[in-house]
This record gives C-alpha cells, sequence and structure tokens, in this order.
C-alpha cells in the first residue's frame, strides 16, 4: 500500500513527462470553445444587422428554385413516369449501398421462346366469355330480388345475347317454325318475352312430335328456360337434362348427315355447340350442387370428346373443381398441358401456378427469417411465380387479400382486366384460404412486381405491355355500384408532392414577408434563435463548468 505522498509524486511526475499531450488537448479545446464563442457572437450580430428586404429575397429565392425543382419533376414523371430523385437514387445511390438493381434482366428461368413470343404479342382489348358465369335465373336474379341491384351491365347481356344467336341459331332456322320462334326469342332484349317465346317453342313443337321425341329447338329453348326461368340450380339442372336428350338426338342426325352440303355442315355445328353447351352446365350445376367428383369426370369426358374446342375453356371449370378436391397433383398436370405460350393466358392459370408454387413453403415462410437467411430456391420460384402471376393481372391480389370487396362476377371477362381479377377471385379465394400461409407470402411479395416493372405502359417483364384499354372496357361490363380498378395508376411520387409543398410554403413566406416586414422579422429572429438555442446552452454551460481564471492561464500557455 503505497503512501498519499508516493501517489501525488508519481502524478506530478506522469504530468510532467506528458506536459505536451496535455497543452495540446487544452490548445484544441480552448481553439474550439473560442470559435463557438465567434460563431455565436457573429450570428448574433448578423441577425441584428438583417433587414426585411433580406427576408424577401431569401424566401424568394427559395420559392422559385422549389419552384424550378417542381417543374423538371412534373415534366420528368410525365415523360417516362418515376420521379427524377427517385429514379437517380434507386439507380445511383442504391447499388452503392448494397441493394439489388431491380431493373436487372428478366428470370434466366423464365423460357426466352414466352418472352418473344409475348413481346410480340400486340395486346388487344378483346372480351371473352366467362367459363364460371352464373346462372341468370338462379343467382344473378336473386341477387337483384334481396338487393334491388342489377349486377349485369347492358352491354354484359348485349355480348351474351350475341353469343347465343352465334352458337344456338345457324341460317336454316327459318324453314321451321319452333327454329324462327327461338332465333327471335335469343334476340329479345325483355326477358319475359324470351321465356315467353322459349315455352311458345316447346309448345308449337310438341304439336308436331309425338311424345318423348325432341327437336332441335326444344333443346335450345330448355336451355333458354334453365338460364333464366329456373330460380334454383336443382331446377335448372332438370331442365338442362330434358334439353341434353334432345340435343343429343339432333346431334347424332346432324353428325350422318354434315358431309352433304354447307347447310348440314352449319347445322352440325350449331348442333355440337348446343351439346358441348349443355354438358358443361350440366357439370357446373354438379360442382354447386356439391357432387365435385362427378363434374370433374363430366368435364374430363368432354374434353376428351370435343378436344378442339378450346375456346369454351372448359379446363378453367376443371382446375376449379380439382382445387376444390385438393387434388393438387392433378391440377398440376393440367397447367402442364395448358400454361404454354401458344394460348392464350389467364388469371386462372397464372395464379394457379403461383398457388401451387406457394403451397410448397407457405406453412413455414417467415418475411423476417427470408431476410435475414435469405430466400430458398422453392421460395424463390414461389415468389417469381407470384410476380408473373401479379404481371399478368395486378387487380387480383387486393380482392385475394381482401382489400377491395368482391362483386358478382359478370358473364364476359377481360384478359388482364378488373373483371377478370373478380370473376377469379369470386371462384378461387377459398382455394387460396385453404393453403396455409399462401395469402400471408401473396401480401409479402406481390408489391415486388411494380419494382420489376418501372413503367408498365411501355415495357413489359414477362409478358407483353399492359393494354391501356382495359378501363374502359370494365367500366362497360361491371356495374355501376362499382369502383373500377385502374392500373396502372399513376400517382404523384413523394417527391413531387413534397417540392410542391416547399414552393407553396416558401412564396407563402414571400408574400407575408413582403406586407408585414416588421412583423416577419420578428419572426425570423426568433426563429433562427431558438434553432441556435442548444449552442448557446452548450456554451453557458462550458463557462459555468470552467472557472475564469483558467481562462487566463490556458491563454497564457
Amino acid at each position: 500500500m503505497k503512501s498519499p505522498e508516493a501517489i501525488f509524486l508519481i502524478t506530478c511526475s506522469f504530468l510532467w513527462s506528458h506536459k505536451r499531450l496535455y497543452t495540446t488537448f487544452f490548445t484544441c479545446a480552448l481553439t474550439l470553445t473560442l470559435s463557438s464563442v465567434c460563431v455565436s457572437f457573429a450570428v448574433s450580430m448578423f441577425l441584428n444587422t438583417l433587414t426585411p428586404k433580406f427576408y424577401v429575397a431569401l424566401t424568394g429565392t427559395s420559392s422559385l428554385i422549389s419552384g424550378l425543382i417542381l417543374i423538371f419533376e412534373w415534366w420528368y414523371f410525365r415523360k417516362y413516369g418515376t420521379s427524377f430523385i427517385e429514379q437517380v437514387s434507386v439507380s445511383h445511390l442504391r447499388p452503392l449501398l448494397g441493394g439489388v438493381d431491380s431493373s436487372s434482366p428478366s428470370n434466366p428461368n423464365t423460357s426466352n421462346g414466352e418472352a418473344d413470343s409475348n413481346r410480340q404479342s400486340v395486346s388487344e382489348c378483346k372480351v371473352w366469355r366467362n367459363p364460371l358465369n352464373l346462372f341468370r335465373g338462379a343467382e344473378y336474379n336473386r341477387y337483384t330480388w334481396v338487393t334491388g341491384r342489377e349486377p349485369l351491365t347492358y352491354y354484359d347481356m348485349n355480348l351474351s345475347a350475341q353469343d347465343h344467336q352465334t352458337f344456338f341459331t345457324c341460317d336454316s332456322d327459318h324453314l321451321r317454325p319452333a327454329d324462327a320462334i327461338m332465333q327471335k326469342a335469343w334476340r329479345e332484349r325483355n326477358p319475359q318475352a324470351r321465356i315467353s317465346a322459349a315455352h311458345e317453342a316447346l309448345e308449337l313443337e310438341e304439336s308436331f312430335y309425338p311424345p318423348r321425341i325432341y327437336s332441335c329447338s326444344c333443346a335450345t329453348a330448355y336451355i333458354l328456360l334453365a338460364e333464366e326461368e329456373a330460380t334454383t340450380i336443382m331446377e335448372a339442372e332438370r331442365l338442362f337434362k330434358q334439353a341434353l336428350k334432345a340435343g343429343e338426338g339432333c346431334y347424332r342426325r346432324s353428325q350422318q348427315l354434315q358431309h352433304h352440303g354447307t347447310q348440314y355442315e352449319a347445322q352440325h355445328r350449331r348442333d355440337t355447340n348446343v351439346l358441348v353447351y349443355i354438358k358443361r352446365r350440366l357439370a357446373m350445376c354438379s360442382r354447386k350442387l356439391g357432387r365435385t367428383r362427378e363434374a370433374v369426370k363430366m368435364m374430363r369426358d368432354l374434353m376428351k370428346e370435343f378436344p378442339l374446342l378450346s375456346m369454351f375453356n372448359i379446363h378453367e371449370n376443371l382446375l376449379e373443381s380439382l382445387l376444390e378436391l385438393q387434388n393438387y397433383a392433378d391440377v398440376q398436370a393440367v397447367l402442364a398441358k395448358y400454361d404454354d405460350i401458344s394460348l392464350p393466358k389467364s388469371a386462372t392459370i397464372c395464379y394457379t401456378a403461383a398457388l401451387l408454387k406457394a403451397r410448397a413453403v407457405s406453412d413455414k415462410f417467415s418475411p423476417e427469417a427470408a431476410s435475414r437467411r435469405g430466400l430458398s430456391t422453392a421460395e424463390m420460384n414461389a415468389v417469381e411465380a407470384i410476380h408473373r402471376a401479379v404481371e399478368f393481372n395486378p387487380h387480383v391480389p387486393k380482392y385475394l387479400l381482401e382489400m377491395k370487396s368482391l362483386i358478382l362476377p359478370p358473364e364476359h371477362i377481360l384478359k388482364r382486366g378488373d373483371s377478370e381479377a373478380i370473376a377469379y377471385a369470386f371462384f378461387h379465394l377459398q382455394h387460396w384460404k385453404r393453403v396455409e400461409g399462401a395469402l400471408n407470402l401473396l401480401h409479402c411479395t406481390w408489391e415486388g412486381t411494380f419494382r420489376m416493372i418501372p413503367y408498365p405502359l411501355e415495357k413489359g417483364h414477362l409478358f407483353y405491355p399492359y393494354p391501356i384499354c382495359t378501363e374502359t372496357a370494365d367500366r362497360e361490363l361491371l356495374p355501376m355500384f362499382h369502383e373500377v380498378s385502374v392500373y396502372p395508376k399513376k400517382e404523384l411520387p413523394f417527391f413531387i408532392l413534397f417540392t410542391a409543398g416547399l414552393c407553396s410554403f416558401t412564396a407563402m413566406l414571400a408574400l407575408l414577408t413582403h406586407q408585414f416586414p416588421e412583423l416577419m422579422g420578428v419572426f425570423a429572429k426568433a426563429f433562427l434563435s431558438t434553432l441556435f438555442a442548444p449552442l448557446n446552452f452548450i456554451m453557458e454551460k462550458v463557462e459555468s463548468i470552467l472557472p475564469s481564471s483558467l481562462w487566463h492561464q490556458l491563454t497564457r500557455i
């Protein structure tokens, strides 16, 4: 144990040996302190000598500069669809900070043939028949009775009338009275007039044919009654079964006579369409009544019997039924056949493929864990499939995530439009909910698609550019009470809004300073004094801690 005298001597010798170090330290501290005092004194002198004209000039110059930046940002946004400041940040600053360039080349796993084929395609707003359209009498009309709203637009119903005339009539119908009645019935606008015409055709045919003998016009009359008069699915199924008996007989007779002339060929084509339509709607009735396996068998037999009638898109009905049975292996087999570059894509194809890939990883997916360890190969495939689906139809995720309310799907849809998104989500939302974690994975990843495509109106990543005519067609197809989803919806970037706010604020300050110079000068001095208050507080604390004699000693050193 050393004595206090020894400790004192050791301390003095240590300080004497390091006198240059401490001299330098105190000199630096003194320099900083004096510079702070000088800055504070200079600022106070500067504030006292400022005139109101200076504040007017300052705010006016700031307003002018921010206005010029706003004009440039707005011009750049109108031309390129993004903010210039954001573009520079993403292109130049993000790589320096270790980010990944979102505009990198497309996925190497994507086939070049598909990408090249899609880029060469020209997008057209062609309206398609909804493969999963509901029954007017048993479903659409019941919605109208309950809510008082019309779920179908006149444009949509007019397209259906054109389809019925194309599929269910031919040029020789005027030769038979009942066929002529049905030809007029499909053109009637009033539903009650169509139903009355169908009953009239049935009564006329019963007077010409003995009981249990059905004519071709009987088949189309039963179709109309099943679609529009039947108030339940069971009643519609009963009428479709009667139509099936008539349709099969007509199909067999016209099949034997189809090569005897163009008139018989047209009749056979019409009878084929009638038979396919009846069998397809019967399969949909079985699906709605819970006999899903029976519906799957009917759809498979129909696709095997008429493989060339791909325009009806029966495979989409089959996919939905297989998903209901949770038969994912058969779903994958159907996708492998129809998810081809030569066939037109659909939301059902793209999002079902994404659901199958998400199913393999969604139950264990965690955004926090993925950000720490990175995405595995299976997770990357699932995310890429979701990005592919969202790029094809960007309206679907909001309906699947229930960020937007669903309505009854229309009878016609627009590929890549809001109408197709409604039709898909209406029938497939339950399948996404059944797969644990699938909606969570979709929620975490779907917005990344928009970062991959900087400006979708002019560019595409996996498909041809998004068509700009979808909004007009969707507004015609969807009812007035539904808010149509628009994509890509130009939303002003943050920097444009910030610059506009800054420009307006500084212009207002310049105007107020010009009108009330003395008052604004007081406010400006108060603001600047408040801004420098922390520095003054620190200086006061330093002066209170250090004794006044120390300043004299430090200056001598």
